[in-house]
């Protein structure tokens, strides 16, 4: 394996998911080329937390001054800024894909860059759903303990996430699902392990339980996306996986709240 040291990897990693103006790599040759996530997965983890912990903590540092509800859409736009709104588009665009009778079709929908009242739709109540949550954490257990969990939930909703590639044969042979590669089980199960080891920062927010119960969450909706994917377009789109590392994201924000130890508290 060409350069494996994991620190590289990540960058590499970080480059796809997000906008952050990251130089060259000693002998890279083309920085801004499509990675090859069957030897990158490992890496998704700690790119997740990168991003997630850097939007956490414009939470931090904007709870210290502001109420909670202008720092989690701070932080919030800081995430969507960072990336692009990388996996925003993709639920936008599956979202669409609802309007499609045919496979064809949704396949079709999800390459249009115009979104329609579906796309428009899910991307309100996905920003509505993330900003509430964050803003009752940090009302619940401070900014400081929300930024952490922000980082666990970013490595561990994308790594979960990549379990649509990992099972799944792409939908079509385009686009950056096919492009990137199909990671092997193994590789996954690793990186699922490094993300289980950062989703800990998840339990001064939620205690031992709702951090548990959070991290479970995300395995509870990985199959689901699998079944729902097959049958909505025969297998696995970059879309679809952006979408489904939405729902995580927001399912795990959602479970922190419902569970979130106050602080103070015992």
């Amino acid at each position: 394996m060409d350069n494996p040291a994991l620190w590289r990897d990540t960058v590499i990693a970080l480059r796809f998911f997000s906008r952050l103006p990251l130089p060259a790599l000693p002998g890279e040759k083309d920085p801004h080329g499509l990675p090859d996530f069957t030897r990158l997965i490992r890496a998704v983890p700690l790119a997740g937390f990168v991003l997630g912990g850097l939007a956490g903590a414009v939470v931090l540092a904007a709870s210290l001054v502001l109420p909670p509800v202008i720092a989690a859409l701070l932080g919030v736009a800081a995430a969507v800024v960072m990336t692009g709104a990388f996996h925003e588009d993709g639920l936008a665009d599956s979202a669409d894909s609802f309007g499609g009778m045919t496979t064809e079709r949704r396949l079709d929908i999800m390459k249009d860059s115009r979104i329609g009242t579906f796309g428009a739709a899910a991307l309100i109540l996905g920003l509505g759903l993330r900003v509430a949550g964050i803003a009752a954490l940090v009302a619940s257990v401070g900014g400081g303990r929300t930024a952490l969990a922000m980082a666990a939930i970013g490595a561990a909703s994308r790594t979960v996430a990549l379990g649509l590639q990992v099972h799944l044969d792409p939908a079509r042979v385009e686009g950056a699902a096919y492009a990137t590669g199909r990671p092997q089980a193994a590789d996954w199960h690793v990186a699922l392990a490094i993300a289980a080891g950062l989703a800990l920062l998840l339990i001064p927010a939620g205690g031992v339980a709702g951090g548990f119960l959070a991290f479970g969450v995300a395995g509870l909706i990985l199959p689901l996306a699998i079944r729902f994917a097959a049958a909505h377009v025969g297998g696995q789109t970059g879309d679809l996986t952006g979408a489904t590392q939405q729902v995580i994201e927001i399912a795990m924000l959602l479970v922190l709240v419902a569970i979130a130890v106050p602080v103070g508290a015992a």
